[in-house]
């Protein structure tokens, strides 16, 4: 399962009348649970840890704006740290809002062979934050917002853990919570309950009281952007730093893929793993480059950057084995939503890229291994949004990302 970092966050703040440095967001350190709460694992934290990292980040937050209360956001996994931290780790008190995107607050499966997996609802973890005639903590005004039927997390069936054809026990309202109050927006899927134009137009509202005046990204000049390389040891993805990871930025032509020239951006992470800041150009599609030792050179493309952010985050990426006899390894990634068929446009070099299951939206990847061929245009699409990659080989190590994002 990918749990988005829970965050306080504005499609367009400027417009909407939101003041920008009042908004922030955490990266869990060990973004997957355990498979089971009590038992350490590699790599994975329990739902104590998660809670801990957020209530240090709600202090530091606290201290930096001057604020007595934060509004805090989760989605899936990162709602499950936000009850915690109101109902059991004094939360309460420092918090006006709670809005859970897509959080499986009634589990994903209620078996019993998985009774102390955080996410079993019959498992002490949310019986517990279940618990009495409401599901909220008083003082604390809770909003849920879900699919009707399109969040893999929240099907009747056990399709998308392991297990088709096996009854979950859970509903497409395992999401709700009694006391919240609940948004049902159509279609959406797991990611986008958080991370759609309709959810942050829920958000607002609820927040603010009124509608955003405008849903659509502000554009600011420059875009001044950042964003740390992360690792991912023994193929489990963490928001742990990378040192020594050599970042390069190029601009390249919206049509071919092609460079514009050398890199307009270069740094080699520090302990820190960040690899900016570095101001970018509105309407210009970029290049990153990642050479981080032990991986191989990973090449991510972006269309233009609407406004600022510090969470350009990167990782680098593995070729694997049973790809390495291929000319080019290009795939297509949607980090805040997935891919469905007839709901969504995504082609790759032209084609609907295999592996993408139909029904509910079920994976935000699509790849396609290409024959060995000089460098040329690899045009992808997601809906509106297009760029062109290129098909660098995968014989000497390189691997290539179309990363869309609106």
């Amino acid at each position: 399962m990918d749990y988005d970092a829970l965050a306080l966050l504005s499609r367009s703040a400027v417009i909407n009348g939101y003041d920008r440095s009042l908004l922030h967001a955490i990266d869990f350190r060990h973004p997957l649970a355990r498979n089971d709460d009590a038992k350490p694992q590699p790599l994975r934290s329990s739902a104590a840890e998660a809670m801990q990292e957020l209530a240090a980040k709600v202090d530091e937050v606290r201290k930096l704006t001057g604020r007595d209360k934060v509004v805090l956001i989760g989605n899936s996994r990162g709602g499950n740290a936000i009850r915690n931290y109101v109902k059991n780790g004094g939360g309460a008190a420092k918090v006006s809002h709670a809005i859970l995107g897509g959080t499986p607050n009634h589990g994903v499966f209620d078996w019993e062979q998985t009774r102390g997996s955080e996410f079993n609802g019959k498992g002490a973890f949310l019986m517990q934050l279940n618990a009495g005639p409401n599901e909220v903590v008083p003082g604390v005004r809770f909003m849920t917002s879900r699919s009707d039927t399109n969040d893999k997390f929240a099907q009747p069936d056990g399709a998308f853990v392991g297990a088709p054809g096996r009854a979950t026990g859970v509903g497409f309202d395992g999401p709700e919570l009694k006391g919240a109050e609940n948004v049902v927006i159509p279609r959406i899927d797991h990611r986008e309950t958080s991370f759609d134009a309709p959810a942050f137009a829920e958000m607002f509202r609820f927040i603010t009281g009124r509608a955003p005046a405008q849903l659509a990204i502000a554009t600011e000049q420059p875009p001044v952007l950042n964003g740390k390389v992360s690792g991912m040891p023994g193929g489990v993805p963490t928001n742990l730093p990378v040192a020594g990871a050599k970042v390069e930025v190029y601009e390249v032509d919206r049509n071919t893929g092609a460079r514009r020239g050398a890199a307009v951006h270069a740094k080699t992470t520090g302990a820190d793993g960040l690899w900016g800041p570095f101001n970018a150009r509105l309407e210009t599609h970029y290049e990153f480059v990642v050479v981080a030792p032990g991986h191989s050179i990973t090449h991510v493309y972006r269309s233009p950057f609407p406004r600022s952010s510090n969470l350009v985050h990167v990782r680098p990426a593995d070729i694997a084995k049973s790809d390495l006899a291929a000319g080019s390894v290009v795939t297509i990634t949607r980090p805040r939503g997935y891919f469905g068929h007839g709901r969504d446009v995504f082609t790759l070099d032209g084609k609907v890229p295999p592996g993408i299951n139909q029904g509910v939206p079920g994976v935000s990847t699509g790849k396609l291994l290409l024959p060995e061929a000089p460098l040329r245009a690899v045009p992808a699409r997601f809906n509106d949004e297009a760029m062109t990659v290129q098909n660098w080989p995968a014989k000497d190590g390189h691997i290539v990302f179309a990363e869309s994002h609106y």
